[in-house]
């Protein structure tokens, strides 16, 4: 009896802690790349001033957002004296447990941090504004491989705001575009050693955005979405078209490619939409494409444009999607479309405009409704529905400014942050 007692505990703590690591936020737009949580229990309300914020901690100014691992948080912070700056803070009391910096020096227009870290067992994998490639070992915080994903292969000098792209760990690899200003390609490290496995040329002008994943016949393709020709820093260039290319990801094989994409500054990665088909957004010159590849017989595949307008997009990320619609916000220079509602054939719902404004925020699917901060200083609690705008509650958490960095969900808690301070917010009953 006793030993039946003692294997139904051990049952009981490896479902416990396979829960546990199901529920953490190891990458960049979380553990599945869509922005989606399996969080259940969300609060349907808030009270007056919003949820509970159960710790607050001061960090460098910035947009790069946190990853979650068994009860750790790991950001990628910067100083533009000190330079890069790795930190690792205890889940649930905001604590700072350690802390590894390397010299990075440079500045840039909209100073801070860019990417958001990827945790992969005992390591975790960071891309600085100026190409600095580390990998980290958390139990003894110090660096196992370096390298410079600018430097090393020719470039002189990053993209006019920086290296903002999110490394990318795909089975023993790790994945990240480089830059040859105005140029890029990708290049595919070992994970362990950091030995390049393989690399491209450069296939397409510079771009922020990070390497995703898309199911393609049921075959794994990695998909990069490079920029058309910024003529704003670049005059000196020819112009040319942005492109999405999928790629095998075990050898770098370009598998297809599309040539029509239009955003002159491409932050938001591509969106795998369901049965073959991807979903590209922007925040200048286009708003929104969607494209569906097909595998042919002779092991070929073929690209179709679904639909390409300018009434749809999101500058810095990926749209959500729920129920067969897309979720956005879609900010420029020149357009203030706020959160918009987005078919999948392409019909524009319904957009929030200015009232309220949503200006470059983080989003997640969590319980059926969408957490949101609008890129200034407000948290959201929306109920995604088609037929129009309706917000559950809101609430100012943050101070105001360009608060544009990615957000995450662990265990009923969300982190948030500003340009100073990272939050630990409490959004279950």
């Amino acid at each position: 009896m006793r030993r039946t007692n003692q294997l139904y505990i051990a049952v009981v703590l490896l479902v416990c802690s396979s829960q546990i690591l199901a529920q953490d936020w190891p990458r960049f737009l979380g553990p599945n790349g869509n922005s989606t949580s399996p969080q259940k229990g969300l609060l349907r309300s808030w009270p007056d001033g919003g949820p509970t914020v159960l710790w607050t901690t001061n960090v460098g100014p910035g947009f790069g957002g946190p990853v979650i691992q068994a009860g750790k948080v790991y950001l990628l912070d910067r100083d533009d004296k000190t330079g890069d700056i790795m930190r690792c803070f205890d889940f649930n009391t905001g604590k700072e447990l350690w802390n590894f910096s390397y010299s990075a020096p440079g500045s840039v227009s909209y100073p801070g941090s860019r990417s958001v870290p990827a945790i992969d067992g005992n390591r975790v994998y960071s891309c600085g504004p100026y190409g600095d490639l580390y990998c980290i070992d958390i139990n003894t915080h110090k660096p196992i491989w370096n390298k410079n994903i600018m430097k090393d292969f020719g470039g002189t000098k990053p993209p006019v705001w920086a290296i903002s792209q999110c490394p990318l760990v795909y089975g023993n690899l790790l994945i990240v575009s480089y830059s040859q200003d105005p140029n890029a390609g990708l290049v595919a490290y070992n994970k362990m050693s950091g030995d390049i496995v393989w690399k491209t040329g450069a296939i397409g002008n510079e771009t922020y955005a990070s390497p995703s994943i898309v199911k393609i016949a049921g075959e794994d393709h990695l998909v990069m979405v490079f920029s058309s020709t910024n003529t704003f820093m670049h005059k000196e260039v020819s112009t040319s078209k942005g492109k999405i290319i999928g790629l095998k990801p075990q050898t770098g094989q370009i598998l297809w490619e599309y040539n029509n994409w239009e955003n002159m500054i491409q932050i938001a990665p591509a969106y795998d939409a369901g049965e073959g088909r991807i979903l590209a957004v922007g925040g200048y010159e286009l708003g929104t494409a969607m494209i569906k590849v097909e595998k042919k017989a002779d092991g070929s595949f073929t690209v179709t444009e679904l639909f390409k307008h300018n009434d749809f997009g999101d500058h810095t990320k990926p749209p959500i999607l729920h129920n067969g619609y897309f979720y956005g916000q879609f900010s420029t220079n020149s357009k203030r479309d706020g959160l918009c509602c987005m078919s999948m054939d392409g019909k524009v719902m319904w957009k929030t405009m200015r009232n309220p404004i949503f200006d470059k925020g983080s989003m997640i699917l969590a319980d059926g409704l969408i957490l949101a901060t609008d890129g200034r200083q407000s948290l959201f609690l929306i109920q995604p529905d088609p037929a129009g705008f309706k917000p559950l509650a809101s609430a100012e958490m943050l101070e105001m400014g360009q608060n544009w960095a990615p957000i995450a969900l662990v265990d009923g808690k969300l982190l948030i942050r500003d340009q100073s301070q990272l939050k630990c917010v409490k959004v279950t009953r």
